[in-house]
């Protein structure tokens, strides 16, 4: 009795150990902290969004706002300097308004646009962003804020 008590004991922490590394399916979520924002920024909005297909991965959706500007041009203008100024480099974004960094040791990627760029792109059906993301960005749009849309995915390596 003694000896299967243990048996079933040690499968069953087997088991949850081996659930709790497939936790969100095997695949790595990115951490919003790890994402450097110009001071005076806020997160109004995030949604975690994954594929689960072949190709698994998961992202990181975030409406920023930052009053310090006056438009969202030059939010991201300085955005987009002081991720340079930390070592992420330029890369190939999916469309034209949009923007897109590596960080350093190429570990994240984040691809932003303004508010305003973004859901251009969604309403042209290049891109897609959860509902909450969409609502947020139109809210802050008409309210005129400066304001970015952000994604934050693993990077290549």
């Amino acid at each position: 009795m003694g000896l299967r008590s243990t048996a079933a004991a040690i499968a069953t922490a087997g088991f949850c150990l081996a659930l709790a590394g497939c936790g969100n399916g095997g695949y790595h979520v990115p951490n919003m902290s790890q994402l450097p924002l110009v001071g005076g920024s806020r997160v109004i909005a995030h949604a975690r969004v994954c594929d689960t297909g072949a190709n698994a991965y998961c992202t990181i959706e975030l409406v920023v706002t930052n009053d310090r500007f006056s438009t969202s041009e030059q939010f991201l203008n300085n955005e987009r300097a002081a991720l340079h100024r930390l070592g992420w480099t330029g890369q190939y974004a999916p469309n034209g308004n949009e923007h897109s960094d590596d960080s350093p040791g190429h570990s994240l990627r984040v691809i932003f646009a303004t508010a305003y760029g973004d859901l251009v792109g969604i309403d042209f059906g290049w891109i897609k962003r959860s509902r909450s993301i969409a609502l947020a960005l139109s809210h802050a749009n008409f309210a005129r804020r400066p304001t970015l849309s952000m994604l934050l995915l693993d990077g290549p390596s």
